[in-house]
């Protein structure tokens, strides 16, 4: 009986699918909102997302991965369910062949709960392929060639690096560094700095709208709302790039660091071909100003972003779907 082959970049803050024959039909938020006392889910995806730090004491948004693995097996099982039924990829008849990517540092009990997760959500097979594969693919690097390939892939919860070859990784680093810790720090300074306590959302809207790392970047600024720690009362105060730029800099240190480390594992005829071809950054994080440049000047090669760097992954899972059989349903 037909069944779509299906490939999802499951990731920490969204996940994306892409159908064969159809392309990518999804994007949604990796959350979702249960009634505490029954477990009954009540919303999935955006829905959910817009609940995230307003529901009642009986209601919780729960992101059900964290740091690129499952940290709640039953709803991610839920969120995969409800996603792949919505993009009509799985009916009564036929059960859809799942190619799902994760970090290559996940352990064989965390693949395990990736590949059982799809598996208990109507997969007929699940095949597993390490993310900056699937990330450098879905960017138009051509890593089947014997020359070296380097990408920086900055998601939700995880950045992978890593060198590619005739088709495989030749060395890699995954650090649970990316766009939670990100958003982590912004809060962490302006409760420390301010005394105001903010939530995800408004962290996250202070890194989209004015966080660089740019030396020089430009000076912007933004009014923010949030509880005043001292009086509990509501407080808006006003924050600037140059501010954000302190909070992330220890985070952005420590993905310079390991982008240095990997380089410096990489064999010198393929580091040759990083300095000619440059490094390719995808995921979200590849969208914070300035990050490009920085990361050129630590690293002595041409750093560029890639075109539509947040659906990278799954645009890779996509051409990936046309040779199934040739990925490995191993550890990789």
């Amino acid at each position: 009986m037909f069944s779509k082959d299906i490939g999802i970049d499951l990731g920490t803050a969204n996940v994306l699918i892409h159908v064969k024959g159809r392309g990518v039909v999804l994007d949604e938020p990796s959350v979702v909102t249960l009634e505490t006392d029954t477990k009954r889910v009540l919303a999935v995806g955006e829905e959910a997302r817009r609940m995230i730090g307003r529901t009642p004491g009986n209601i919780v948004a729960i992101r059900p991965l964290r740091d690129g693995v499952i940290a709640d097996f039953e709803v991610t099982e839920t969120m995969l369910k409800y996603f792949i039924n919505k993009v009509g990829a799985r009916n009564w008849y036929s059960h859809p062949r799942i190619l799902i990517c994760a970090p290559t540092n996940i352990t064989s009990v965390e693949q395990k709960a990736i590949r059982e997760a799809a598996e208990r959500s109507g997969a007929k097979e699940v095949f597993l392929e390490a993310e900056p594969k699937a990330a450098a693919i879905g960017a138009g690097m051509n890593i089947f060639e014997p020359s070296g390939n380097m990408v920086i892939d900055i998601g939700g919860g995880t950045t992978d690096i890593a060198v590619l070859s005739m088709g495989d990784i030749v060395t890699s680093s995954s650090l649970k560094v990316a766009g939670d810790r990100f958003d982590e720090a912004i809060m962490r300074y302006i409760k420390n700095e301010y005394k105001l306590m903010i939530g995800e959302r408004t962290s996250e809207d202070i890194k989209i709208n004015i966080a660089t790392v740019r030396p020089n970047g430009i000076q912007r600024e933004m009014d923010i709302r949030g509880r005043d720690m001292v009086s509990g009362l509501p407080k808006t105060v006003t924050i600037t790039a140059n501010e954000v730029q302190n909070a992330l800099a220890d985070t952005i240190s420590s993905i310079v660091s390991s982008a240095k480390l990997v380089l410096e594992q990489t064999p010198p005829e393929l580091s040759a071909d990083i300095i000619d071809r440059g490094v390719i950054l995808t995921g979200g994080g590849a969208l914070l100003d300035g990050l490009e440049e920085l990361l050129s000047q630590e690293l002595h090669v041409p750093v560029l972003v890639a075109e539509d760097p947040m659906h990278c992954v799954v645009k890779g899972t996509g051409l990936m779907l046309n040779n199934l059989d040739k990925v490995s349903k191993k550890k990789f």
